[in-house]
């Protein structure tokens, strides 16, 4: 059984002060309430460490495409059980703002068992997220 989540935020700012506030993860820990740590060099087929409140895992890179996406999948102990495929793409609009998607497809037999949990708390920090990393990149001067 899958389950998507998916959050869009407009930014009133360039496609690449967006991609440099997202892409600089040393960063992370001053302003992203989510994705409190992110280690690694994001290469397609690499992995990187990703660190979300307590609990760190180590995600495939599948995309990491400048200025437009970035995309990791990850497991609970092995595939089948809990996955998830994480995403942000970055579409520059008319007016030459951004619109940020930010989400992730979780599949996986425990997927019923967090369920609710998605929806709520993990969705919410989506949100969190898209809405610091909103500020960060409208900030002037940045």
């Amino acid at each position: 059984m899958a389950l998507e989540i998916k959050t869009e935020i407009l930014i009133n700012a360039p496609v690449s002060k967006v991609w440099k506030v997202l892409t600089s993860f040393g960063e992370y820990p001053r302003w992203n309430p989510f994705l409190t740590l992110l280690e690694g060099d994001p290469v397609e087929g690499g992995r990187i460490s990703v660190t979300l409140s307590k609990m760190t895992f180590r995600p495939r890179v599948l995309a990491y495409r400048e200025n437009s996406e970035f995309r990791w999948r990850g497991h609970l102990l092995m595939p089948g059980i809990f996955d998830g495929e994480h995403w942000f793409k970055l579409r520059e609009t008319e007016s030459g703002e951004t619109m940020l998607t930010h989400g992730e497809t979780f599949g996986g037999v425990l997927v019923p068992v967090f369920r609710s949990k998605l929806l709520g708390e993990t969705k919410t920090g989506f949100e969190a997220m898209n809405w610091a990393l909103k500020t960060v990149a409208e900030r002037e001067g940045n």
